[in-house]
C-alpha cells in the first residue's frame, strides 16, 4: 500500500465526510489555499457563511502530524484563524494554538456547528476566575476552595481534574456553581454530566433546574438522541455506550463524571476518551491509599489505580474528607455499636455438621457439592460467615440481630467509658445480602415493631432490590419514595438499592447485615447516614457482620467509633476445608441500566431486542477498546459496524466479511473489496472478525450484564 500524501488525502476526505463536511463545496472545505509566501495549507475548514475556522495540515501517512505544527500556525496566524488540525489520515490533532502550548489528540474532525459554536463564544472569553461564584449554590468555604482550585486549573491548561468531596457535602451543588461560572465565563459550551444510575440523573436534574435556570438540562434516556438545544446532558454510562461515536468528539467541551462506576476509568472509559474537552471527575471515595496495604479487595485497589491514572495525577487535585465534614459540622458524627452470634464471631469459620443441613431443600447440583465437602457424614466442614445468607441461612442469626437492634434501640448501651448511649429512633437502612435475606428481615422487623404500627396492614418495614434480574423489586421506586416522605415504612431493606447516592438526611440508623471486603462499597454505605439535619446530631451503624472493624473505621469522631461490642464467648477454629461461597459484593452499576424508568419514575423492562441490542452494543465497544493499531478510517468502518450489529441484533450471531456488501451502509462505500483494502487484505480482516465474533458471540466472554459468579476482569 502507498501510504504518501495522496493516500492520506484520500483518508482524511472520508473523516471529513463522516462528520457531515461537504467536502465538494468550496463555501465549506476549501483545498490548497495559497499564503502569501507561496506555500499553500492544505484545507481549510469554514463556517455556513464562508467564513474561516480551521486550518488542516495534512502529512504523509508515515509523518508525525505535530511535527508540522510550527507550519500550520503560520497559516493559522497569516488566515486570522484560532483553531488547527494536524492529521496524517490516521491520527488527528487539534489545537487551540493562541491558548495551548502544543496540540492534543483527537478522536474526529469535529463537524462545522461544533466548530462554529466554540468559535461564536471565543471572542466573549473572560478569564473564570473574574467570574464570582453564585455563592446561593454553594457558600460554604470548601466549595468555594473547590470551585477556585478547578478553575486555576483549567487556567494553567490542566485538562483533567479529580475533586474528592465526602458524601453529604454538596458535590452537586459545586458542580453546578462550577458548570455557571465556566458558562458565564464562556469557556465552556455543551456539558456532559455523568452519573451512575438514571434515578441519579433524575435527581441532578431536578437540582440543576432549580441552580441553573438559565442553562438547559435533560436526561438522556437508552435509545434517544442528543438534544442539541440544551446546554446539559445529564445521563448513564449505558445510555450513552450506543450512540456517541456517532457524534464529533467536539460535541462537549466539560465532561463531568459524577461517582461513576469504577469500571468508567477501565474497560467502558471510551465515551471519557471519546469527546475533546476538560475532564472532571467527582468522587467522595477517597482516592489516596497505599495500595500495597490497603484493607479490601484488588477491585479497590484497580479502581484507585484506573482513576488515578485516568486523570493523570497522583493525588486529588481537591480533596475534603469525611473527617474534614464532621470536624466542620457540615456532617453529623457516627458511633458504632458492633454484636456478632456465635457463628459469625467464630475467628477463620465455624463449624456445620452433616445433620444440620436441610439436605430435602437441595437441588441436585447443591447437593452434591455438599455431599464432596464432607469427607465423612461424621466430620464437620468449616464455613466462612461471609457465606451466609448466599448459599444456606440460619434463622435464629436474622431473629437475633432484628431483637438485638430493638433492645438497643429502646435500652441504650454502655460505651467503653461507662456512658449509657442511645441511638436515635427513626428512619433506618438495613444493608442484607440477596432479595430472599432482605424479605425475611424485613418480615422480621415488621413483626419485631408491630406495636409501633398504627394498623396491623401497615408495613413497619419494607424490602428493594435492585440486581438487574429477575428477583427486581418492581415497586422499587414506590417503596423508596414513601421511605423518604412518608412515616412509614420506618425500615427499609436494601439490596443494592440504597448502597450508592441515595440522599435522606432523616436516616438515623444503619445496619450491616451484609458483609463486603470493598473498602469503596463500606464507605459509600456508611455515607448514606451522613447527612445534618437540626433533630440528627448523631447517627448510629450497627454492625453484625463484623464490616467496621475489618475495615478499621477510624473516622468517627470523639467518642465515636465502636462504642460497645457485644460478643458471646469466641471459638477459634482452625479451618480444614473452608466453604467460600459467592462472596463478592460487586455489582455493575452498568447492569442496572437494563431496569429504566418511565417520566413518572415507574421501572420499565426493556423487549428482549432492545436488551440483545443494547448488550451487543456494549460488548463491542469493551471490545474496540482493546484493538490496537487502528487508523481513523479503519476505525470509522469498524464503528459503522457496531451500529449495524445494534440495528441487526435479532438475527446476528456471528459477522462474517460478507456483511460488508449485504449491508446497505457498506455497499456505498465500495463493499467488500473496499473493506478488505481497508483492513490490509482478506486475511486480516477475517482475523479482526474472528476477535470480534468471540467477543460478541462466546458464552464465555467478558459480559458485563451475566452474573456468573466471576469478576470481569478490568484491563490495566
Amino acid at each position: 500500500m502507498n501510504k504518501n500524501e495522496a493516500f492520506s488525502r484520500v483518508l482524511i476526505d472520508a473523516l471529513l465526510a463522516a462528520q457531515d463536511w461537504a467536502v465538494a463545496d468550496p463555501n465549506a472545505v476549501r483545498f490548497e489555499v495559497v499564503m502569501p509566501d507561496a506555500t499553500r495549507a492544505d484545507y481549510v475548514l469554514c463556517d455556513r457563511h464562508g467564513r474561516s475556522l480551521a486550518v488542516i495540515e495534512a502529512k504523509r501517512y508515515s509523518v508525525n502530524p505535530a511535527d508540522a505544527a510550527e507550519q500550520a500556525k503560520g497559516y493559522a496566524r497569516h488566515m486570522g484563524v484560532p483553531y488547527i488540525f494536524l492529521t496524517n489520515g490516521k491520527e488527528v490533532l487539534f489545537w487551540e494554538w493562541e491558548r495551548e502550548a502544543f496540540p492534543h489528540a483527537v478522536k474526529t474532525f469535529f463537524k462545522q456547528d461544533d466548530l462554529e459554536r466554540r468559535f461564536a463564544t471565543r471572542q466573549l472569553r473572560r478569564d473564570p476566575l473574574t467570574v464570582p461564584i453564585d455563592l446561593k449554590i454553594a457558600g460554604r468555604d470548601y466549595q468555594q476552595e473547590c470551585i477556585q482550585t478547578a478553575c486555576k486549573e483549567i487556567k494553567q491548561g490542566r485538562r483533567k481534574l479529580l475533586l474528592e468531596m465526602a458524601t453529604g457535602t454538596g458535590k452537586t451543588r459545586t458542580a453546578a456553581a462550577l458548570i455557571k461560572r465556566l458558562f458565564e465565563a464562556n469557556a465552556i459550551t455543551r456539558v456532559l454530566f455523568l452519573v451512575d444510575r438514571i434515578p441519579l440523573a433524575k435527581q441532578t436534574e431536578d437540582a440543576f433546574a432549580e441552580h441553573l435556570p438559565d442553562y438547559p438540562a435533560y436526561v438522556l434516556r437508552a435509545g434517544r438522541r442528543f438534544q442539541d438545544e440544551k446546554r446539559i446532558t445529564i445521563t448513564t454510562l449505558q445510555s450513552m455506550i450506543n450512540i456517541y461515536s456517532e457524534y464529533s468528539s467536539g460535541y462537549f467541551d466539560l465532561i463531568i463524571s459524577d461517582e461513576c462506576h469504577r469500571s468508567i476509568y477501565g474497560q467502558w472509559s471510551g465515551v471519557l476518551k471519546y469527546f475533546d474537552g476538560v475532564q472532571i471527575g467527582l468522587t467522595a471515595t477517597p482516592c489516596v491509599a497505599k495500595l500495597d496495604g490497603m484493607s479490601g479487595d484488588d477491585e479497590d485497589k484497580l479502581f484507585i489505580r484506573d482513576t488515578l491514572r485516568f486523570f493523570e495525577v497522583d493525588a486529588p487535585t481537591f480533596s475534603y474528607k469525611l473527617k474534614d465534614a464532621i470536624r466542620d459540622g457540615v456532617l453529623a458524627p457516627y458511633q458504632i455499636y458492633q454484636a456478632k452470634t456465635v457463628k459469625t464471631a467464630a475467628e477463620g469459620g465455624f463449624e456445620v455438621k452433616h445433620s444440620e443441613l436441610d439436605w430435602s431443600a437441595m437441588d441436585a447440583d447443591t447437593r452434591a457439592e455438599f455431599e464432596r465437602l464432607f469427607a465423612k457424614p461424621t466430620d464437620p466442614i468449616v464455613i466462612d460467615p461471609s457465606a451466609l445468607e448466599r448459599r444456606f441461612t440460619i434463622p435464629e442469626r436474622n431473629r437475633a440481630i432484628v431483637r438485638e437492634f430493638r433492645q438497643v434501640l429502646e435500652k441504650g448501651f454502655t460505651d467503653h467509658k461507662g456512658i449509657l448511649r442511645m441511638p436515635l429512633i427513626g428512619k433506618t437502612i438495613v444493608f442484607a445480602v440477596n432479595k430472599k435475606h432482605a424479605e425475611t428481615l424485613a418480615q422480621l422487623f415488621d413483626n419485631e415493631f408491630a406495636d409501633k404500627k398504627p394498623s396491623a396492614e401497615v408495613k413497619f418495614a419494607d424490602y428493594v432490590v435492585s440486581g438487574a434480574g429477575p428477583d427486581d423489586t418492581m415497586d422499587a421506586m414506590a417503596k423508596i419514595r414513601r421511605f423518604k416522605k412518608e412515616p412509614f415504612p420506618q425500615i427499609l431493606v436494601s439490596v443494592n438499592m440504597l448502597d450508592t447516592g441515595f440522599d435522606c438526611p432523616e436516616v438515623c440508623n444503619l445496619i450491616f447485615a451484609r458483609f463486603t471486603r470493598s473498602a469503596i462499597l463500606y464507605q459509600q454505605m456508611r455515607g448514606r447516614g451522613t447527612r445534618k439535619t437540626s433533630k440528627k446530631p448523631i447517627f448510629t451503624m450497627f454492625d453484625f457482620v463484623g464490616v467496621c472493624a475489618y475495615h478499621g473505621d477510624e473516622d468517627a469522631i470523639g467518642d465515636g467509633g465502636i462504642l460497645a461490642a457485644k460478643q458471646r464467648s469466641k471459638k477459634k477454629y482452625e479451618p480444614k476445608r473452608l466453604l467460600s461461597l459467592d462472596i463478592d459484593d460487586h455489582i455493575d452499576p452498568t447492569t442496572r441500566e437494563w431496569i429504566t424508568l418511565d417520566e413518572d419514575g415507574n421501572m420499565l423492562f426493556p423487549e428482549a431486542s432492545e436488551q440483545k441490542a443494547a448488550e451487543l452494543g456494549t460488548r463491542f465497544e469493551a471490545w474496540l477498546l482493546t484493538q490496537t493499531g487502528l487508523d481513523a478510517g479503519q476505525e470509522r468502518w469498524l464503528r459503522i459496524l457496531g451500529s449495524q450489529i445494534r440495528a441487526n441484533a435479532d438475527t446476528l450471531d456471528e459477522v462474517i466479511p460478507e456483511h460488508f456488501a449485504y449491508f446497505h451502509t457498506f455497499s456505498q462505500m465500495g463493499g467488500l473489496n473496499e473493506a478488505r483494502r481497508v483492513f490490509g487484505d482478506a486475511d486480516a480482516l477475517q482475523s479482526r472478525l474472528d476477535s470480534l465474533n468471540a467477543a460478541l458471540f462466546n458464552d464465555h466472554g467478558s459480559n458485563p450484564f451475566v452474573d456468573d459468579g466471576s469478576r470481569p476482569a478490568t484491563p490495566h
